[in-house]
């Protein structure tokens, strides 16, 4: 179980700071081809300007979370506040999917990708490390 917790842990949060990362500094229209099938050039500037504030600002959380995550790896799987933290915000972006998939219609195969991806790394981290905390108090 310590092994595959890691592993999606890892794999995930990779993810997670090379995406905000890329999104947020280097090209997010890419981000926009690939996952939305969306030109974005196509946009009046004002429209574009303003989705590519949003974007980059909503990516730039996505690194800082992947930061927080890798500076705090140790703790996250030992200490209850900053376990809670984690999953507690990793399993409301899981929750923000599924309530888009809910609302807003069937997502394309990479979301839904990353929706069972994410939630079966988040069963993983939270079924070890209830007993890696339960163990360390």
């Amino acid at each position: 179980m310590k092994k595959a917790s890691y592993f999606f842990f890892y794999t995930y949060i990779g993810l997670v700071v090379v995406a905000g990362f890329w999104g947020a500094f280097i090209y997010p229209e890419l981000d926009f081809k690939i996952l939305f099938n969306f030109q974005i050039k196509d946009l009046y500037d004002f429209e574009r300007i303003n989705i590519f504030s949003q974007y980059r600002f909503l990516r730039g959380l996505e690194l800082g979370f992947g930061i927080f995550a890798l500076t705090f790896i140790k703790e996250i799987f030992s200490e209850k506040k900053f376990n809670r933290v984690f999953l507690i915000t990793m399993g409301l972006g899981i929750m923000a999917r599924i309530v888009s998939w809910l609302v807003d219609g069937n997502p394309g195969f990479l979301t839904k990708f990353f929706l069972f991806y994410e939630a079966i790394g988040w069963v993983l981290i939270f079924v070890y490390s209830k007993s890696s905390l339960s163990k360390n108090g």
